[in-house]
């Protein structure tokens, strides 16, 4: 098995070696690999684009577990523990204290962008020359 770890690493057939690869890369990696989610269908055709990574300011439809088909905006991402937080998806603790409510980004629809990003913008412009790029800000 590979001892360096490229974003370009050629999968395993093993889910062992899958797990150990996503568990042992680099934080400037794992967000690439694990926190990308689906595009909606209208979003698909408008960017010619199905997958995108996560942001803050994302609106996104949850797609399995117990808030399945609720939506909401992205409020946090833990690029460490692959986990994403969405605003009001909290679930209720033994004591009555409400907690956010993680969730996998792979469990997700992106619904809505935040477009407030140049970088973002450029990303999708690259696939879709329609979309351009806000000079004024």
């Amino acid at each position: 098995m590979k001892t360096t770890i490229s974003k370009s690493w050629n999968r395993s057939v093993q889910p062992r070696k899958q797990r150990k690869f996503i568990h042992n890369a680099p934080l400037h990696i794992k967000p690439k690999i694990m926190l990308i989610s689906t595009l909606s269908k209208e979003l698909r055709k408008k960017h010619n684009k199905r997958n995108m990574r996560l942001r803050k300011g994302d609106t996104v439809r949850i797609m399995r577990g117990q808030f399945k088909n609720k939506k909401g905006k992205v409020d946090e991402i833990e690029t460490k523990t692959d986990k994403i937080y969405v605003e009001g998806i909290e679930h209720v603790k033994k004591y009555g204290t409400k907690a956010f409510y993680p969730l996998k980004a792979s469990n997700l629809m992106i619904t809505e962008l935040n477009l407030d990003d140049k970088k973002r913008k450029k990303i999708l412009s690259r696939k879709n020359p329609n979309v351009k790029e806000n000079k004024n800000g």
